[in-house]
């Protein structure tokens, strides 16, 4: 290949997002993966049987939908097409009870019964002005604040733990699960401060864009972005592990879409001693552990409501929730735990073959985790929707091994490239003031730069930790952005 004047390693959302923006700025751009083809955890395969497509590792996307940067591209144009579910998000409780969010907050909080006023008045701010704070909360949190005072209305309610928050705010089972569903979300226990967050976000989210996924597979995301790059003039290497940075072809400037872990291993002889002791002390999270299902009919679920939404959140009450979390941030796989499960089939029929279906679920357990906690998942699926055994064809299991084997950003089966504790979120990777600059060179002189779930903010895909890395680059260089 050419000279470039990038060379983005990993082709996840973060990385092809700093690729694009590059790209966009008038860089020459090359992209390295180690995968077989693009995309990271956002990525989409036939696991089961031919013809039901699963995603492999993100499967909702609010965020992406909802993205600072993915709505300012022209994605699609490149095949990308969303699909809305009837109901974000519906949440199950026993007795064939459910709570829905729908797009609309009005309609969700009539829902709520006595707890309508409430749930406005904790929702209805944000979202009435969802752009301006996702602007800031997907920022890095030491930056300055546009709108200070909406920052500051959203961070008095994210700061609460989850749990006390509900407890002491609503008066319904039912407000009260819908709350610990989503700020489950955080892969933290309910009871830490911060816990509140994820679940404002993701809500909010919710009632601006909804819960949509990708026509075909959330590979159609990282696809389009591909695509767009190499329009752009941009070219992407797949299959090749980069073992040093040292190896890479000359070149300005590399970013590297990789967790600490990963930034160690080819980076580790350029790196700082402080810098490398703080990426050393980089924390981990909670891990996923993933089940695929092919199914032969729809899943049976006793309340309508969660066949007619895209997510379900099946753990019951908030205190069930808190329970399963605090189990996981124990070290103790649950044994009813909190499961989050995505219905694609229902809404997307390129997803199964015939009047088939899929499942996508996932609960919680240590970073790391062995034992398989197939049975568990299936418990809670089957106590809300009696029958659903019967309707698996075939399950593809991924525990916290599996998912770090398939993509090494996933480290421990870690989704969020880190704990999202309050300490960690300030200091991601490490407590500087660009969290995206790594101090140090190539061996051929090529600053390098981090652009992964590891930098600011955080997990999800929404590309915002690539396209920050991306302007980092672009003022360094001079250059308006």
């Amino acid at each position: 290949m050419a000279n470039a004047d990038a060379i983005v390693v990993g082709s996840g959302p973060n990385g092809l997002g700093a690729a694009v923006v590059l790209a966009r700025a008038g860089w020459d751009v090359h992209v390295i993966e180690q995968a077989d083809a693009v995309g990271g955890a956002a990525r989409s395969e036939e696991v089961t049987r031919p013809g039901f497509v699963h995603d492999l590792g993100s499967a909702i996307h609010p965020l992406a939908a909802a993205s600072p940067l993915f709505r300012r591209l022209p994605l699609d144009e490149y095949g990308l097409s969303w699909v809305q579910p009837d109901l974000p998000l519906a949440h199950p409780l026993d007795g064939g009870r459910a709570v829905a969010m729908h797009q609309s907050l009005e309609e969700t909080a009539l829902g709520l019964g006595g707890d309508a006023g409430r749930y406005r008045w904790l929702n209805g701010p944000l979202a009435d002005r969802w752009r301006a704070v996702l602007d800031e909360v997907l920022q890095p949190v030491l930056h300055l604040p546009r709108a200070p005072l909406l920052l500051a209305r959203f961070g008095l309610r994210a700061i609460w733990p989850a749990q006390l928050l509900g407890q002491g705010l609503f008066r319904t089972e039912e407000a009260r699960a819908l709350l610990a569903g989503l700020a489950a979300h955080s892969n933290l226990p309910l009871s830490a401060l911060g816990s509140t967050a994820f679940g404002l976000v993701l809500g909010m989210a919710g009632h601006a864009v909804g819960w949509p996924f990708p026509k075909g597979g959330a590979g159609a995301i990282t696809q389009a972005l591909a695509d767009y790059l190499r329009d752009l003039g941009g070219t992407i290497e797949t299959g090749r592990r980069v073992h040093s940075v040292d190896e890479l072809p000359p070149s300005r400037t590399v970013v590297l879409n990789l967790t600490p872990r990963q930034v160690l291993r080819v980076a580790r002889p350029r790196l700082p001693a402080r810098y490398e002791t703080q990426l050393t002390q980089y924390r981990y999270g909670a891990a996923a552990f993933k089940v695929d299902y092919a199914l032969s009919d729809p899943i049976p679920w006793a309340a309508e409501a969660c066949g007619r939404a895209g997510t379900v959140h099946v753990g019951g009450t908030l205190n069930e929730i808190a329970a399963s979390e605090r189990a996981v941030a124990q070290g103790r796989v649950p044994e009813r735990p909190y499961v989050l499960l995505a219905q694609h089939s229902r809404f997307d029929e390129s997803r199964a073959p015939g009047d088939q279906h899929t499942a996508w679920a996932y609960c919680h357990v240590p970073n790391g985790a062995t034992a398989d906690a197939t049975a568990q998942v299936e418990r809670q699926i089957e106590r809300f929707a009696p029958g659903f055994r019967d309707t698996i064809l075939e399950r593809h299991v991924m525990g916290p091994q599996a998912l770090e084997a398939w993509n090494p950003n996933l480290v421990g089966g870690d989704i969020n490239g880190g704990a999202l504790d309050l300490g960690q979120l300030i200091a991601r990777p490490a407590l500087r003031w660009s969290p995206y600059r790594i101090p140090a060179r190539t061996a051929r002189g090529a600053q390098l730069y981090m652009a992964s779930a590891s930098t600011p903010p955080g997990g999800g895909v929404h590309g915002m930790a690539g396209r920050h890395a991306a302007h980092t680059v672009l003022a360094d260089a001079g250059q308006d952005v």
